[in-house]
């Protein structure tokens, strides 16, 4: 696997934050006497891991090196919390704290703190992480099992003097036979004094602090063996570079976080933990290849039957169906796999209907000239098409519309918009039939967590009420999904389809590009369904799309199915889009989204017709004056859906 990855010294540099001393007041004579009394700033600000401020949270201060009660303060707006401590300079040389920060919604934060007999103090650094850990990384519990019993054993050539061998063999004790951090951070603290040099031992105070709840503590420790690293590669070992990586996936930064691990596996080409989480942050990046590339390898040495999983992910990822039925066979080890948990059946669905996918959509492809095929065989009725006399413009007509279409992705607000829809239903011989018209308060949402682009969409009635199109047990088609119809000319979609230049073409006033495009069932990682009762086939789409050729703006989007599904009688399956800029109050750029939705089915020898109309568009936000709040339990809505 080739990775051209940067080690980010800039970042790990960071990670030792400049604190600020505090000015102290100096004895003073009173009446021809010295006063002794001195005071001592204990001051912080608490963040979350994206640096946001914390307010509200509970901060309670034990002086340690001197006997008294507990102060307990709550941080202001900024985050920010402060006290002072009046001290006789004869009777406290040392100043230490033990601090506890807590706040609903998240872990508990903990620090010993040591401002040592300077008489200053700083400015601390408090992290709240989130009460749970993320389910697509590393739990803290497993990376401190994985690294934390390697370094256990440590003697004279690690760096360790007598005595801080009996500080390390305590602290170790405490730590990891008798799972209590909080003991064993006092000796670890000693070793580290008395032996600087001793880079494992600064890992495992590192671990022990992140197990205690100092993450600021564990990332400055671990961020300093880091540094001495890259000064001396021969100091160097995997387990310091792996936490680093870890916790830089915490961050939400996996391509940050692989640099790490690459440079843990130069010291230790097959450390399984090295192995895994590098393939896991690939795996957040989509790179399948590399990511399948490292999860083998860890599977190999060892690692635990859940990297297997990944493992198979991957390969699904990367289209590999074959070898991720071989390898999901092996993880299941004769389990049934009704019987497991959602994740693992959901990778079986996805190796099984691709199974489908290929039986309908690669063996059994219509042959003739009269298959729909608008790449091969574009329209010949488009009015005022300028045709294409070659592709030499397409590259450069994709790279500019798939980045408007990815900005427009990622800069997308949360919308509210009016929805009327028109639903008409008929025999496929009959002139006319039954129409049936609603009217929604239509939502949209960019998801706050997601692996690609997409939208979360829903809606409710004019009251702010969840609610649905009603008419699928009177034979009505439910149509939605509209809003990412465009994915498909994104960069990270762009490769799952094949494309040609059509020409130019007058649309609204407005010159246009005309590309067709075609998805190709092996490849493509997103696609829509179409269900009918109990079945549900998935759809591929090809179609014609209208570029400006100024914005590159898609401003009219056609497609139909990419042939027809004879296992369900559906025929043809026909979308029409019109695009159309709206402005938000406060926002400087506008949006181009869907107006007008016209999708058309013929199916079972029914034909059905669904217009959507969508207006009044706004910015949605959970304190708007509509009173609309984001219905619990909402997800992903399937592209077409339709039953008997």
């Amino acid at each position: 696997m080739n990775l051209r990855l940067r080690i980010p010294l800039l970042w790990a540099a960071a990670c030792l934050v400049p604190v600020y001393c505090l000015a102290q007041l100096a004895p003073t004579r009173v009446g021809g006497s010295l006063d002794l009394y001195s005071s001592r700033v204990v001051a912080g600000k608490v963040m979350t891991l994206e640096g946001k401020p914390v307010a509200g949270a509970r901060v309670e201060i034990m002086v340690t090196s001197v006997s008294g009660g507990t102060r307990s303060l709550v941080t202001n707006a900024q985050g920010e919390f402060r006290t002072d401590y009046s001290m006789n300079l004869e009777a406290v040389k040392d100043f230490a704290i033990d601090l506890k920060v807590t706040k609903k919604g998240f872990r508990q934060a903990h620090a010993l703190i040591d401002f040592g007999e300077s008489g200053k103090t700083w400015v601390v650094p408090v992290t709240l992480r989130p009460p749970a850990d993320d389910p697509r990384l590393l739990p803290q519990a497993e990376l401190i099992s994985g690294l934390a019993p390697r370094l256990s054993k440590l003697q004279a050539s690690n760096g360790l003097s007598a005595a801080g061998e009996n500080d390390y063999a305590r602290g170790v004790a405490e730590f990891l036979d008798r799972k209590n951090s909080n003991r064993a951070l006092p000796d670890f603290m000693n070793v580290t004094r008395r032996d600087a040099s001793c880079l494992p031992c600064r890992t495992m105070l590192a671990l022990a602090e992140l197990d205690a709840g100092d993450w600021d503590a564990a990332n400055r420790n671990l961020a300093e063996v880091f540094n001495k690293i890259q000064e001396d590669p021969k100091l160097g070992r995997p387990e310091p570079l792996v936490a680093l990586g870890v916790i830089t996936s915490w961050r939400n930064q996996p391509r940050d976080a692989a640099a790490f691990f690459v440079q843990a596996l130069q010291y230790a080409p097959r450390d399984v933990l090295a192995l895994q989480e590098l393939g896991r942050s690939q795996l957040l990046l989509q790179n399948w290849g590399a990511a399948a590339e490292c999860f083998g390898k860890a599977v190999a040495v060892g690692a635990k039957p859940e990297i297997r999983l990944l493992y198979v992910e991957a390969l699904v990822g990367g289209n590999q169906f074959q070898v991720a039925e071989t390898e999901m066979t092996r993880y299941l080890e004769g389990r049934d796999v009704k019987k497991m948990p959602f994740e693992v059946r959901r990778l079986w669905a996805e190796i099984d209907n691709h199974q489908k996918i290929e039986a309908v959509y690669v063996k059994g492809k219509p042959k003739g000239d009269q298959a729909l095929d608008y790449v091969h065989r574009p329209p010949r009725d488009l009015d005022g098409l300028v045709p294409a006399t070659d592709q030499a413009q397409l590259d450069s007509i994709l790279s500019a519309v798939g980045k408007t279409v990815a900005e427009s992705f990622t800069n997308f607000p949360n919308t509210s918009s009016l929805e009327l829809i028109h639903q008409e239903k008929s025999q496929r011989k009959q002139k006319s039939g039954v129409a049936l018209d609603q009217k929604f308060r239509y939502l949209c949402f960019t998801p706050v967590k997601t692996w690609g682009p997409s939208f979360d969409e829903y809606r409710t009635d004019l009251a702010g009420r969840q609610t649905w199109p009603q008419g699928l047990s009177d034979g009505f088609m439910l149509t939605s999904g509209f809003a990412s119809a465009a994915l498909v000319f994104h960069p990270m979609y762009q490769p799952q389809s094949e494309f040609r230049y059509i020409g130019r073409q007058k649309v609204d006033g407005r010159d246009s590009y005309v590309v067709a495009f075609a998805q190709h069932p092996a490849k493509a990682q997103f696609s829509g369904a179409f269900k009918a009762g109990e079945t549900t086939m998935t759809t591929f789409s090809q179609g014609l799309a209208w570029i400006d050729s100024e914005s590159y703006q898609i401003t009219r989007l056609r497609t139909d199915l990419l042939q027809p599904l004879q296992e369900i009688n559906l025929e043809r399956e026909t979308t029409e889009i019109a695009y159309g800029e709206v402005h938000f109050k406060g926002l400087p750029a506008g949006f181009w989204v869907p107006q007008q939705v016209t999708v058309t089915v013929d199916w079972n020898g029914r034909h059905l017709r669904n217009e959507h109309r969508y207006s009044e568009f706004k910015l949605f936000q959970v304190e708007a004056t509509e009173k609309v709040g984001k219905p619990k339990g909402i997800g992903q809505t399937s592209q077409k859906a339709a039953d008997p």
